[in-house]
């Protein structure tokens, strides 16, 4: 068999697309790292790789379409082509990996690209720092997290995929990161969000709290007279800004929106206060209006 659309399991109408997945597919079952019992495993592979050459480059597939080269990408003339396609298809799968290692044994074959999913928690996310993951060879692979990376990045590991035969390059591990939901913070661009529980006594006579940072716990005054929806900020506690070569470090802010809790069982004391200052005081509650159909 030297068809390379055969070799690669696909039809002769497939898109670009169908040919790179059916590729990194078979590279990946019939790599020699990934295939160690098999002795015809590094031939098979150079000659999948061949084949996705081939295919992969729009010049080249018209050329092989038209019948002007072989399976190999040697130039043929038409008739000769013929005869030689019926005698490939004479050899079984082993047969045709031993003469494509006769005749290409200083073939170079590039490692193909392998796709790997990363998941990371927030705060992971936001502190970045050395993370971990196992590869499909079973090696264990170090990942660089920049600090602030969001869960649409795709990282480029130059040289960790497949490895090369014959002098080829390797290929890279393409790492996506996937970014869990947190159920305290929250992030647009580069700043934090919180929404922050305090007590009737903090939000009306102001207090010095704890909050909670990416960063880790800081201090911070709720002024007097303050109410749900209140938001104050603290300057620099977000995520890194993107910077050049040359300057200093800078960060986003945290935005902390107050959420004024009342007790959760009243007392007497309490339910009697709310009535002797409510009968002495009126005021208006901002709040909407529903709509009158």
């Amino acid at each position: 068999m030297n068809d390379p659309y055969e070799i690669l399991g696909i039809s002769r109408q497939a898109s670009g697309a169908e040919i790179k997945r059916a590729y990194r597919t078979l590279a990946r079952e019939r790599h020699p790292d990934l295939d160690k019992d098999n002795p015809w495993a590094e031939d098979e592979f150079k000659i999948i790789s061949n084949a996705y050459e081939i295919l992969s480059n729009e010049k080249t597939r018209n050329q092989y379409d038209r019948g002007e080269i072989d399976g190999l990408g040697a130039r043929i003339q038409k008739a000769a082509y013929q005869r030689a396609n019926q005698s490939y298809r004479a050899y079984n799968f082993e047969q045709a990996a031993s003469r494509a290692k006769r005749a290409h044994a200083q073939i170079k074959v590039n490692g193909a690209d392998v796709e790997y999913n990363l998941t990371l928690s927030f705060l992971d996310a936001a502190k970045g720092g050395e993370k971990f993951i196992n590869t499909t060879n079973g090696k264990r692979l170090k990942v660089n997290v920049p600090a602030g990376i969001s869960g649409t990045k795709t990282l480029r590991l130059k040289g960790q995929g497949m490895s090369g035969f014959g002098g080829g390059i390797s290929g890279d591990a393409m790492v996506e990161i996937t970014v869990l939901h947190d159920h305290l913070f929250r992030r647009v661009e580069t700043d934090i969000l919180l929404d922050l529980p305090v007590t009737l006594p903090e939000a009306v006579l102001g207090a010095k709290i704890d909050v909670p940072t990416i960063g880790g716990i800081v201090t911070m005054t709720v002024p007097k007279g303050s109410n749900t929806g209140t938001t104050l900020r603290l300057k620099s506690k977000g995520l890194p800004l993107p910077k050049k070569t040359g300057e200093p470090e800078s960060f986003g802010d945290q935005y902390i929106t107050l959420q004024v809790v009342l007790p959760k069982d009243y007392d007497k004391e309490f339910i009697d206060f709310v009535k002797s200052w409510s009968a002495k005081h009126t005021y208006e509650a901002n709040r909407k209006r529903p709509i009158q159909k």
